[in-house]
């Protein structure tokens, strides 16, 4: 098992359960990135403030990420998911526009403050938008 995937399952598990459920939509989200074809992940841990899950697609050639699922650090601990703004659309306008957001280039990212299924979905449906961007 490569260092990432072990700091990334170690997080998990040490995760603690909340009523918020959030968790559980970050390990969802995961899963479901992790079930792509093409995809890989990078895992940033930087404890205190976020860590963060960076998916990356094997066509991917000018950006080091496709996603990236923030855990936020606060009480309770609640998700960011900020993609490229030229990657998704957001017709139900869940996400907020962020200029410069992501890696210095513009961003939707959407918040996450508890499990919730149709926000779930929501979110897989950009997932699978920004898979076929790059899948091309």
């Amino acid at each position: 098992m490569s260092t990432v995937i072990a700091e990334l399952e170690s997080f998990i598990e040490n995760w603690p359960a909340t009523p918020e459920e959030n968790k559980k939509s970050f390990v969802r989200l995961k899963n479901y990135l992790a079930a792509k074809d093409g995809v890989g992940f990078d895992f940033k841990p930087r404890p205190g403030v976020t860590y963060s899950l960076r998916a990356v697609h094997e066509k991917q050639k000018e950006q080091p990420l496709f996603v990236m699922v923030d855990v936020i650090e606060d009480e309770p601990r609640w998700l960011s998911i900020c993609f490229y703004a030229s990657m998704v659309n957001d017709p139900a306008e869940k996400g907020d526009f962020v200029p410069a957001g992501l890696m210095g280039e513009d961003a939707v990212c959407f918040d996450l403050a508890e499990y919730n299924e149709a926000d779930i979905a929501y979110l897989e449906s950009r997932l699978d938008e920004a898979i076929m961007c790059l899948a091309g």
